[in-house]
C-alpha cells in the first residue's frame, strides 16, 4: 500500500507550455475537475494556491506526483520542491497504468486523474531529488557526445565527397580531418590547385602542421601530386563540388570549437565550489578503475547522481539498461533474451567503451584490467564478441558499485583471492 493511501495526491500531467492538475481526496475522490495552468508565473503561483487551499480544507500535506518528461517538468518541479513533496514517476509505470480502462480514452484531464491514483494507490518508486549543479553536469556531458557524433558525421561527410573529386586523397593521410589534411585543404581545395602550387610552399605547410621532418613532408608531398594527378584524371569537375568540401570541413571546425568549450565548461564546473566535494571524491573513485578516463568517470557518475538511490549491484544493471528482457509464456522460453536498454543510454555507452579499454592491452603489451581480460578470454570462447562485452560490463557495474558504497578505491585482486576473502569476512561473527 502506498504511504500516501490517507492523503490527499496531486497529479500533474505536463507538457511544453502548460500542464493539466488533478487533485484527489484522501478518500480517493476528485477534489476538483482538473484544471489546467500555464507554465508562467501567474500559472505556477495559481497552482500553489489551488495546492494550498486543498491541504488546509483537509488539514494535511498534499503529495504531488508528476511524470519526468524530458526537460519539460524540471522548472515545475524545482519551483515546488521547497514548498511541497514532489514525486517524479517514471513515464514506464504511468504508461502500463493508462490502459485499465475498457473505453479508448486518452486526454491530458484523463492522464493527470490516472497519475493522481497511481500516487494514492500503488507503492511505486519515486524521485524526489533534484541538484541543480549535478543536472547541469549531465546536460553538459550528454552535448559533449551530442557533438562528438555529429562531427563524426560530417567526417564521414567529407570522406564520402573527396572520394567524387579527389579519389585519392584518403591514401594520403590516414586522418583527413588532421591539421595537416584540413590546412592543406583549405589552401588548396581542388586537384588542379595542388598542382599548380609552389612545391617550396607545399613542403613548408605540410612540415609546419605535421613537425615530423622534411623527409616526411617530401615523401607526403609526393604522394599528394600522384594522387591530384589521378583525381585530374578520374575525379568530377564541378566547381560548386569543391564548395562543398569547405563548407564540411568549416562545421567540423565550428564543432571542435564547441566541444572544446563543452570539456573547459565540465572541467570548471567539476573543480568549483558548487559541486559537492562527495561528488567530487566520487568521480576519483571511479577514476581508480582501470579503462575508466577522466570524462568517462565524470559522465557515469553524473547520470548516477546519488548512489544511496540504489541498494543492490543489480539496481544499477537495470537502471543502465543491462538487465535482460524476458519473454516467457506457458511452456515457451524465449533464448533471445536481449538487454532492456530501457537505462540511461549516455550511462550504457560511456560503460561500453570501459569494457572495450578493459580487455585491452597497452603498447608495451601489458593488459589494461588482467582480471577482465582473463576472464574474457576464458569464459567467452564460442561466444558472440558483444555478450562478452556485456559480461565485462555487468563486472564493471559491480566495480563500480563496491567502490562507490565502500568509498575505497579500486583493488586488482586474483578473483580465487577475492572469493577466499569474502568468504572469510562473512564467517566472522557479527560485532
Amino acid at each position: 500500500m502506498s504511504k500516501f493511501f490517507n492523503r490527499p495526491t496531486v497529479g500533474i500531467d505536463v507538457s511544453a507550455d502548460f500542464s493539466v492538475v488533478a487533485i484527489l481526496t484522501p478518500d480517493g475522490e476528485i477534489h476538483r475537475k482538473p484544471f489546467k495552468i500555464m507554465h508562467n508565473r501567474n500559472g505556477f503561483d495559481y497552482l500553489v494556491d489551488q495546492i494550498k487551499k486543498a491541504e488546509e480544507e483537509f488539514n494535511m500535506k498534499t503529495a504531488i506526483f508528476m511524470e519526468s518528461t524530458g526537460v519539460y517538468h524540471l522548472t515545475l518541479f524545482h519551483f515546488l520542491k521547497d514548498t511541497f513533496e514532489v514525486c517524479i514517476l517514471n513515464p514506464l509505470i504511468t504508461n502500463c497504468n493508462k490502459n485499465g480502462d475498457i473505453r479508448k480514452v486518452k486526454n491530458d484531464k484523463k492522464d493527470a486523474l490516472t497519475i493522481a491514483n497511481i500516487g494514492k494507490f500503488q507503492n511505486v518508486k519515486y524521485s524526489s531529488v533534484f541538484d541543480v549543479e549535478i543536472y547541469t553536469l549531465k546536460s553538459l556531458c550528454r552535448d559533449y557526445y551530442k557533438f562528438t557524433d555529429s562531427k563524426s558525421t560530417f567526417k564521414k561527410k567529407l570522406s564520402t565527397d573527396l572520394r567524387v573529386v579527389f579519389p585519392s586523397y584518403n591514401s594520403v593521410f590516414s586522418d583527413i580531418t588532421g591539421k595537416t589534411s584540413i590546412a592543406i585543404l583549405k589552401c588548396y581545395s581542388s586537384p588542379e590547385a595542388i598542382l599548380n602550387a609552389d612545391k617550396n610552399e607545399l613542403i613548408r605547410l605540410i612540415s609546419m602542421h605535421s613537425r615530423k621532418g622534411q623527409a616526411y613532408s617530401e615523401k607526403t608531398y609526393k604522394k599528394l601530386i600522384d594522387a591530384a594527378n589521378e583525381a585530374v584524371y578520374i575525379g568530377l569537375k564541378s566547381p560548386s563540388l569543391f564548395v562543398k568540401v569547405i563548407n564540411t570541413i568549416a562545421v567540423i571546425e565550428s564543432f571542435e570549437i564547441q566541444i572544446e568549450n563543452l570539456l573547459n565548461e565540465i572541467h570548471l564546473l567539476l573543480c568549483s565550489d558548487r559541486i559537492s566535494e562527495q561528488f567530487k571524491k566520487n568521480v576519483k573513485l571511479l577514476y581508480s578503475i582501470p579503462g575508466v578516463g577522466e570524462l568517462t568517470s565524470i559522465t557515469i557518475m553524473s547520470e548516477i547522481g546519488d548512489i544511496k538511490g540504489f541498494v543492490k549491484p543489480k539496481h544499477l544493471v537495470a537502471y543502465f539498461g543491462l538487465d535482460p528482457s524476458v519473454s516467457q509464456s506457458g511452456k515457451f522460453n524465449s533464448d533471445r533474451n536481449v538487454m532492456s536498454k530501457r537505462g540511461t543510454r549516455i550511462g550504457r555507452r560511456a560503460l561500453y567503451a570501459v569494457a572495450l579499454a578493459s580487455i585491452r592491452k597497452t603498447r608495451n603489451g601489458e593488459p589494461i584490467n588482467i582480471v577482465l581480460l582473463n576472464f574474457y578470454n576464458e569464459n567467452m570462447k564460442g561466444k558472440n564478441k558483444k555478450v562478452g562485452l556485456v559480461a565485462i560490463m555487468h563486472k564493471l557495474i559491480n566495480y563500480i558499485f563496491s567502490v562507490l558504497k565502500n568509498q575505497k578505491e579500486y583493488e586488482l585482486r586474483d578473483p580465487k583471492i577475492h572469493s577466499k576473502m569474502y568468504l572469510n569476512n562473512k564467517s566472522l561473527p557479527a560485532a
